[in-house]
């Protein structure tokens, strides 16, 4: 009985969390609009003024206005890009071998790495390279975390003892800690939705 009122709970979570999506998406929307932008082939196309009134908002480059713990640091920040494409490779290889071989549905590397934010005329060159590099890195992280996520679904649905922060979105569903049974018995039903790609 309480798995059941617990399932009631989740499947009200997701109603509330889509709920919200849905406020978030008409919000953006309607400040796309008003922004004088469009999606055309899948990329932010904006229209000829508004993209000459985002330009008056540029700031210009000065390089010796910059703070000097800013470019002491600019190394480590962009030293970061080499093992993020590591990562990106090593995750896509990954998951083309094991989920091909277990029949798992792949996770699609373009829903997780977008970059667009370098087409805002308001940017100077820097900051879209800043723009760029963010996308990447926080795109590559959610992807390899997802790919894991999947993983840890198809292998070992269980969750810890210890209380996780920042746990995915998977995790609440998973076994309890020391369910020997319950882990037993709904297994291949894990398996099974991954394979539906849920």
């Amino acid at each position: 009985m309480p798995d059941q009122s617990l399932d009631q709970l989740i499947d009200r979570l997701r109603a509330v969390e889509a709920e919200i999506e849905a406020a978030f998406a008409a919000r953006d929307a309607a400040r796309a609009a008003e922004a004088g932008f469009t999606i055309e082939n899948g990329k932010p196309c904006f229209k000829a003024d508004a993209l000459r009134r985002q330009r008056a908002h540029r700031k210009g480059l000065n390089v010796a206005r910059t703070p000097w713990p800013t470019l002491l640091t600019m190394p480590l920040i962009y030293g970061m890009a080499l093992p993020l494409a590591i990562l990106d490779l090593s995750v896509s290889l990954y998951q083309l071998g094991c989920f091909t071989a277990w029949g798992i549905a792949r996770v699609k590397r373009s829903d997780y790495v977008v970059i667009d934010r370098h087409r805002l005329g308001y940017l100077n060159p820097v900051q879209k390279l800043n723009c760029v590099f963010c996308g990447y890195g926080n795109g590559v992280i959610a992807y390899a975390r997802e790919i894991t996520a999947r993983t840890e679904q198809y292998w070992c649905p269980i969750k810890h003892a210890l209380k996780v922060k920042g746990s995915h979105e998977r995790y609440r569903t998973y076994q309890a800690y020391g369910d020997a049974e319950g882990y037993v018995a709904s297994s291949g039903a894990y398996r099974e939705r991954l394979k539906r790609g849920e």
